[in-house]
């Protein structure tokens, strides 16, 4: 759903992913999805403080693996496969 509103929304509305995000991958999914924020609910209530350190180490990782400097360079970049259009 997030791909497919970042696809509709063409680039005028800041979306935020929300839900099953406990992972750097979780994270990266989120933004290639086309988040520009991503939130961290439930698993900072499990986690705390904790989780954030995890996850920036976390994301910074998965960006390297696949090839993105800045999470700028990430966002919305695999929303037309998430949606289902290729």
């Amino acid at each position: 759903m997030l791909a497919r509103a970042y696809l509709l929304a063409r680039g005028r509305l800041a979306l935020i992913g929300a839900g099953g995000v406990s992972s750097g991958r979780d994270v990266l999914t989120k933004i290639q999805a086309g988040a520009r924020l991503v939130q961290l609910y439930t698993a900072f209530a499990y986690d705390g403080p904790a989780l954030l350190p995890r996850l920036k180490a976390d994301l910074i990782a998965a960006m390297r693996e696949a090839g993105f400097a800045r999470v700028e360079d990430a966002v919305g970049t695999d929303a037309s496969h998430l949606a289902g259009l290729t």
